[in-house]
Formats: structure tokens, C-alpha cells, sequence
């Protein structure tokens, strides 16, 4: 405790550069944050869509791209369901339209930047969110073809200050919200869901974007995908396995970058506290060597001089976790075009705590290594010399 003490006193004695090293670890930290928790926050986001159709077979139009739970590309002609049905080992096939991109006359492009409107037969709801219910006082659309409905992610609710009952304009029709997905899901909290047939005729669709597929207790999906494509060539049945094949790469891409980032700036914030380390020493070479002089151990030095150096990282750590936060939050805010004051109620969900402890514990053990690094390279006959100098 008394060393603690003492080294507090010393840094506060040399204003100037112990401001510095915090600056520098501060700014190391808020680059760590800012750029591996958005990163990190991309990398979870594909890994929880990757739960969407788990066991069923996804077929979409050859050549087009499959990406995790959304499809892009080619449609498939509304006569694909009743033949793919009929396809020996089929329990139950389920079309699903995906209308990706601003509307064209306003509506929902208010709701979202890049409006992903989901199209689902009324009562097959759970293909696409399984068992995820509506909050309070909400409901699913009605399987009446006149009605008007639609579910939106509790993330559009509260930011555009829609709740059960509000209406919204699309492509000319007005669509009631009857249901607010409760979800922890990233995806359904963006999403807007509507019967099959109203996203259809909102949009003027006549096709859809994919048909799930249950395959039966008698038929693997390998051998069900087999048969499917084999009936019908110009389509793709994509199996689990082969839809995680895709992404992996993905996967493995957004790891290096995000390692990569964190081991730079990590080695930078490293190189910069034992240069300020080493430095500290060579100005307190004096006071160093008196006591050495007066019976303190190289021991007890090393701790002074690496208690220090923890310090500044403490100090810098706790001051770059909120910026490196607010950075991270922007950068979210920049590239999902949502407003800053938006996206900063779910800072907890972008920077998570767990991130932010880990983050500073590694920036106290760095600092302290370079305080144990500065503190080895004293030489006891240097030690000497210093004190000769005084006399």
C-alpha cells in the first residue's frame, strides 16, 4: 500500500509526461474498442443468423447467393412450391419473400435504411422466428387476405415510436402494426414481417425468394437436397452443411482482422508504455540509485517502477473504455446510416462489459510488463556511477 502511495505521488509530481502516457494508452485503448467491438458485433450478428432453418433445406434459384438467413439473387416461380412438395421425402415445403432495399414511394424506408421487409404464409411463422412471441397486448397478422398487417422488431418500435395499433404508409397501402417481436435476435429486431400475400401485393411480387423444406423422418437432407436438384436442375437445395460452407470463410476472414487489430494497436499501446517506462528510468536514475544506496532491493525497485507503469494503465484504460465506446457506437451509427442518438442506447450490446474488463486488464498487464522490462535494464553499476555524480 505504501509503495502505491508513494508512486502515485511521483506520477502526479511529473504532470506533464505522466498526462502523456495516459493520453497514449487512452488512445490505444479507444482504438481497440472502437474498431474490434463493431467488428466483433459483425462476426456475432452472422453467427446468430446461422441458427435460422436449422435441419431444413433451403432451395433458391441457381446462381443466386445465400448469405446465412437472407437470400440475393434470382426468384423462384410460385408453381416451384407445389412441384418441390411432391418430391418424395418432403414433410412440409414453406415459401418466404425477402424485399430488400428502400421502398420506392417512402413508407418503410422511414422504419429502415435498408428496408427488410419478410414475406410468410399466415401461420408459418415459426419457419423463419421459431418460438419467439409477440409482446404484450400485440398478435400475428390474421389470416384474412383483406387485412392489412404486419409485425415489426421491437427495434423499429421504439426508435420510430411505433407500438400496437400505429399505422404506417407503404407504396401507397396503409399496414397496421398488430405485434412487436420480443427477441434478443439482431436480425428480427430490424425486420418488418407481413403475411406472404401482402408483401406481395404491397410490392407487386408474384414470385418468391426461397422455400424452406422439412425433409420426413425417412430421408437425410443431403439425400433430400440430391433430390430436389436433380428434379428440377435450375434451382440450388442447400443443406446446412453447405450453408455453413459458404459463410465460413466469412468467419474466418473477420477473426484475422479482428486479431490483427487488436495485436497492432496491443504491441503499439506495449512499445509506447515501456518506452515512457525506460525513459522514467533513465530521468530517475538518481533517485533510483539512492535507494538502492540506503538497502532497497532490486526486488522492491522493480515494483515501484512496474506499480507505476500498472497505474498509468489503469488511468489510461478508464478513460479510453468510454471514448473507444462512443467510437464504436459511431463507427455502427456511420455504416448502418442510423443516427448516432439511435444506435447509443444499445452501447451495452456493442461494447459488451465482458469486452471492456477484458480489455483493461490486458492494458494493466501490458503497462506492467514494460515497468518490469524498464526495470531490468537497470545496471547496478550504472546505479553507481549516478550516485558518484552527485558528489
Amino acid at each position: 500500500m505504501r509503495i502505491t502511495i508513494m508512486c502515485l505521488r511521483n506520477l502526479f509530481r511529473r504532470k506533464v509526461r505522466t498526462s502523456l502516457c495516459i493520453l497514449g494508452i487512452t488512445l490505444g485503448v479507444s482504438f481497440i474498442l472502437g474498431i474490434s467491438a463493431p467488428t466483433e458485433r459483425y462476426y456475432n450478428i452472422i453467427r446468430e443468423m446461422n441458427t435460422f432453418y436449422s435441419g431444413q433445406v433451403v432451395v433458391i434459384s441457381r446462381g443466386s447467393f445465400f448469405i446465412q438467413a437472407v437470400p440475393i439473387g434470382g426468384m423462384l416461380q410460385e408453381s416451384y412450391l407445389e412441384k418441390i412438395k411432391k418430391v418424395e421425402g418432403v414433410e412440409e415445403a414453406v415459401p418466404l419473400l425477402f424485399v430488400i432495399g428502400p421502398s420506392t414511394h417512402g413508407g418503410l424506408s422511414k422504419l429502415v435504411p435498408q428496408n427488410i421487409t419478410i414475406g410468410v404464409p399466415s401461420g408459418n411463422w415459426s419457419v423463419l422466428i421459431g418460438s419467439v412471441p409477440v409482446m404484450l397486448e400485440g398478435r400475428w397478422p390474421s389470416n384474412s387476405s383483406e387485412a392489412m398487417e404486419m409485425v415489426i422488431g421491437i427495434t423499429l418500435s421504439d426508435r420510430d415510436g411505433l407500438d400496437v395499433n400505429s399505422t404506417v404508409m407503404v407504396n401507397g397501402y396503409e399496414i397496421e402494426v398488430v405485434g412487436v417481436l420480443d427477441t434478443p435476435s439482431v436480425l428480427l429486431k430490424n425486420v418488418v414481417i407481413m403475411p406472404l400475400n401482402t408483401v406481395q401485393k404491397v410490392y407487386g411480387y408474384n414470385w418468391f425468394s426461397m422455400i424452406v423444406v422439412q425433409p420426413d423422418g425417412n430421408v437425410t437432407q443431403s439425400t433430400l437436397a440430391e433430390r430436389i436438384e436433380n428434379e428440377f436442375p435450375e434451382v440450388e437445395a442447400l443443406t446446412e452443411k453447405e450453408r455453413n460452407r459458404v459463410i465460413d470463410r466469412i468467419f474466418r476472414d473477420v477473426e484475422l482482422w479482428s486479431t490483427g487489430i487488436k495485436t497492432v494497436i496491443f504491441s503499439m499501446s506495449m512499445v509506447l508504455v515501456m518506452t515512457v517506462a525506460v525513459m522514467n528510468v533513465s530521468e530517475r536514475r538518481k533517485e533510483i540509485a539512492t535507494l538502492s544506496a540506503i538497502g532497497a532491493s532490486r526486488g522492491t525497485i522493480t515494483r515501484i517502477i512496474a506499480t507505476e507503469t500498472g497505474l498509468l494503465g489503469i488511468l489510461g484504460g478508464v478513460l479510453g473504455i468510454p471514448i473507444g465506446a462512443a467510437i464504436a457506437v459511431f463507427v455502427v451509427s456511420y455504416y448502418t446510416n442510423l443516427p448516432f442518438h439511435w444506435v447509443f442506447p444499445g452501447v451495452i450490446e456493442i461494447v459488451p462489459l465482458s469486452m471492456a474488463l477484458e480489455t483493461l486488464i490486458c492494458t494493466v498487464i501490458l503497462s506492467c510488463m514494460g515497468g518490469v522490462f524498464a526495470a531490468l535494464m537497470i545496471d547496478k553499476e550504472s546505479l553507481i556511477e549516478s550516485l558518484r555524480s552527485e558528489h
